[in-house]
């Protein structure tokens, strides 16, 4: 239990390694310590909220899905059940919901305990976590050798404030995705989505039956690409095997091709690019062009490609009940939208898919002997653990794959790191560089979508060699469970 810090022994520890979040990242770090770490290791997990699932508990907008294949979002000890390519955010849920219970980690999550300061004490090498906790007057005091966090890069409590010109005069609704109105019913309205992301193309075909109109207004395009749900090689593979081994087959093979396609994309731009192009005119109806609406200025995955779920955007569009705008905004009035080509929107509500707050480590304040450290300041070791903070792993995962995979690299690199500390009879772990003006400064995520384009500056900072990002899923897990821990590192 959490004690005050008048009651609590500072001889000892609450636990080994408590782990901030309980969504995918979190409980399949739990997952890994649970069964890698030393024998004994006591585990907590904290979540701020009142139920698993992370971003599939909190995002409740029309259509919410992945937007990767849930094969390989989902976890390899635990394969996604289905055989459908993109999961929905209730299937997710109610999955990470089995999923605790398969790691048997489900009991150990403390709901409502929302992590706010971490405090290194390098007398006794614990992290002291203050924790506001719901009916809790005073703040909650936790020690742990290991701090893990599985909190993503965005803000759960503030959306990104979209900077559109006289957006606050409008007389009609405002919708940010990610705090979507509870039982909002758009019957009938004339809706208008800014951005051209994957949420944007998520929910015009999700509301396009019910709504009077939809519209996606988009600054500039970008690539969307029909994937099918039921792929016919997924399903033949469950067909023929038994259960499980479909599973891990295919999820190994969705593993390989998404590498493939990104190889693809980067070696071969032109072609790519010219396949999504008569893809995307076979499926547009007659009067909607190819230019200016899906011609992207950049290079396929340069920013992620888009996934239409069997195609139901393009549906949308040829259904006559949505539309795709390509234009500035100029401003916004009461009751329209004016367009830079002189065109205008008049709107009953106004949906702003234009991207996520960033936040690193779930904003928790960090400091060590009581000075404190901004984690976004240094360079990230192994794209896991931060220059010069002790015993902490964040679950990073990848911008041009699926997060999971990034994540589990880092949890296993910690089971590893466990056991290396009890091998050499230390209890501490800390990245370290000797002269870090000297280092080649790389940014932690390359893709350049918008919103993402700021992302370093609320993100650390990768280098070379062990300081260098995440580049693909095999080569980082190789790293994680057989490479080199000690260039970096100090262990004391």
């Amino acid at each position: 239990m959490g004690k005050s810090a008048s009651s609590q022994s500072p001889q000892d520890v609450d636990f080994e390694v408590i782990i901030v979040g309980a969504g995918i990242s979190g409980i399949n770090a739990a997952y890994r310590v649970k069964q890698q770490a030393p024998p004994g290791t006591r585990l907590t997990i904290l979540e701020g909220r009142d139920s698993i699932g992370g971003t599939w508990d909190l995002f409740r907008y029309p259509g919410i899905r992945s937007d990767s294949d849930i094969f390989t979002f989902g976890f390899s000890w635990n394969p996604w059940p289905h055989q459908t390519t993109l999961g929905l955010g209730a299937e997710i849920k109610e999955y990470l919901i089995q999923s605790a219970k398969v790691a048997g980690v489900d009991e150990q999550i403390r709901y409502q305990h929302k992590v706010t300061t971490a405090s290194w004490v390098s007398g006794q090498n614990y992290w002291e976590v203050s924790v506001s906790a719901k009916n809790s007057e005073k703040p909650k005091l936790f020690r742990t050798r290991f701090l893990v966090f599985g909190t993503g890069y965005y803000d759960y409590d503030q959306p990104l404030e979209a900077v559109i010109p006289g957006i606050k005069d409008f007389k009609g609704k405002v919708i940010h995705p990610q705090f979507w109105p509870k039982d909002y019913d758009y019957t009938n309205k004339e809706m208008v989505v800014i951005g051209s992301g994957a949420t944007a193309v998520t929910i015009v075909p999700s509301v396009a039956d019910k709504v009077k109109h939809v519209t996606m207004l988009q600054r500039s395009p970008t690539y969307i690409f029909p994937l099918p749900q039921y792929p016919k090689l997924t399903s033949f593979m469950f067909a023929l095997m038994p259960s499980r081994m479909a599973q891990l087959a295919n999820r190994l093979l969705w593993i390989i091709q998404g590498y493939l396609m990104i190889a693809a994309c980067r070696t071969f731009p032109g072609l790519v690019r010219r396949v999504i192009r008569a893809i995307n005119k076979k499926l547009l109806p007659p009067n909607i062009p190819c230019d200016p609406h899906f011609t992207p200025r950049y290079k396929p995955w340069e920013q992620r490609v888009c996934a239409s779920l069997d195609g139901d955007f393009f549906a949308a569009l040829r259904s006559g009940k949505a539309s795709v705008a390509t234009d500035t905004i100029v401003t916004v009035t009461e009751d329209t939208i004016e367009l830079n080509s002189g065109a205008v929107i008049r709107p009953d509500v106004i949906v702003t898919a234009t991207g996520l707050k960033l936040k690193f480590g779930g904003g928790v304040q960090f400091s060590v002997d009581g000075k404190p450290l901004d984690p976004t300041k240094g360079f990230m070791w192994k794209s896991s653990m931060i220059q010069d903070l002790p015993n902490v792993v964040f679950c990073v995962g990848y911008q041009d794959a699926s997060w999971t995979l990034g994540a589990d690299c880092a949890a296993q690199l910690l089971t590893r790191l466990m056991w290396e500390l009890r091998s050499s009879n230390a209890t501490v772990a800390m990245p370290h560089l000797e002269k870090p003006e000297e280092m080649e400064v790389k940014p932690l995520m390359s893709l350049s979508a918008t919103y993402l384009k700021n992302i370093n500056k609320a993100l650390p900072k990768a280098g070379t060699g062990s300081w260098r990002p995440r580049t693909h899923y095999t080569a980082d897990l190789y790293a994680a469970k057989w490479g080199d821990i000690r260039s970096g590192l100090l262990i004391k």
